[in-house]
């Protein structure tokens, strides 16, 4: 079989890594066609995933004008480069993978989450065989949308699959007992992040001297924007495919961007996150708070006093821990879900019971009356 992959994203290399390189095991020839942005083809490199790039997207704002502009440049080499390769099955999302499927006339996946991506789901519902999305995406998107239980993070950061590297706090320089906090700041360059504003300028800074009070701060600016020469803080440096290991290690994470919320979540660290101006209701962060896994907060001085607390509080730690152990256990391997899928062409009713099982319609029969 020939499976196509769009990986547009850091997110989605390691949503797919893993199926990737069982698929290629399995002896199925497989394409990711991504874009130029952020560390996603540093990522593709480090994991060995063949590739082919199609475009690129900067990380200096966004409009919908714009992603128009991007698509019409990308989509013809999106046409060369799925044609040459006449897959049999195409994943992704969005108008990416809906065009290299239709024009293809092959099956198309979408793997999706909770984001208020209106548009992308739009333009892409149509084109779709099946719809993937954790159970608890609130949009019903037709009668082909199944729901696993889990996050699509599980597909890298399940227990089966996730297995910390020891060495991590050598080569971020910090003592086997030294407290460190992760911070991430969005760039808020997506199409879902349009006119939202994260934390400002002055928070930034008021955030990262009140922290490193209590703990180093390692500072992960995806916008690159920051200046920390006078600033007790560190750029966060390692490889981008070690943040993992890195968030899993630490005693906090604090952000205004999602995944890596619920990233250390899943790794039972907690994870906080600053809403801004973002009013969207996310079925992920409202799933993980109610485990008790992540906190989310309108209000800037909420969420930096509640980070002083959690750095004060030395039992913090293995609270979550086992909140994480009680919680991931009944959670889905995505990455087992997304190999079956491929190999059945993105058919559910070719799946084996047991895959079948794990997956629920979202759209239920209505009684009759």
């Amino acid at each position: 079989m020939r499976i196509l992959v769009f990986a547009n994203t850091p997110a989605h290399v390691h949503l797919y890594r893993h199926a990737v390189d069982r698929l290629e095991d399995a002896g199925h020839d497989v394409l990711v066609l991504t874009r130029e942005y952020a560390c996603t083809t540093d990522l593709l490199d480090f994991f060995g995933m063949p590739y082919r790039v199609y475009g690129k997207h900067e990380t200096d704002g966004y409009s919908t004008a714009r992603f128009a502009r991007e698509l019409g440049g990308q989509f013809y080499t999106i046409g060369r480069e799925a044609r040459r390769f006449d897959p049999d099955v195409v994943f992704g999302r969005g108008p990416y993978a809906a065009y290299a499927g239709t024009l293809t006339r092959s099956p198309v996946v979408l793997v999706l989450d909770d984001e208020p991506g209106d548009f992308n789901h739009t333009v892409s519902r149509p084109f779709a065989d099946c719809i993937l999305s954790p159970a608890v995406t609130r949009r019903d998107l037709g009668a082909d949308h199944y729901t696993f239980q889990g996050f699509k993070e599980c597909a890298y950061l399940h227990p089966d699959v996730f297995e910390p590297d020891e060495n991590v706090r050598e080569f971020l320089g910090v003592d086997p007992d030294e407290p460190y906090v992760l911070v991430r700041f969005n760039a808020l360059d997506a199409l879902h992040d349009t006119d939202l504003e994260g934390f400002r300028p002055e928070q930034r800074r008021d955030l990262i001297e009140r922290l490193s009070e209590h703990a180093t701060v390692f500072v992960s600016d995806e916008g690159d924007e920051m200046d920390l020469s006078e600033l007790p803080a560190r750029p966060y440096d390692l490889h981008p495919a070690m943040i993992h290991d890195a968030m899993a290690e630490a005693d906090l994470l604090v952000a205004d961007t999602g995944t890596m919320v619920n990233e250390a979540a899943l790794l039972g660290t907690p994870a906080f996150r600053y809403r801004g101006t973002d009013d969207h209701e996310y079925g992920e962060f409202r799933e993980l708070e109610r485990a008790g896994l992540a906190e989310q907060f309108d209000d800037y001085a909420a969420v930096r006093d509640r980070s002083l607390e959690i750095l004060t509080d030395d039992g913090v730690g293995e609270r979550w821990q086992r909140r994480r152990r009680e919680y991931v256990s009944d959670l889905v391997n995505l990455s087992d879900l997304l190999v079956e899928v491929a190999q059945s062409r993105g058919a559910v009713d070719r799946l084996s019971s047991p895959t079948r099982g794990a997956l629920q319609p979202k759209r239920r029969e209505q009684p009759r009356l």
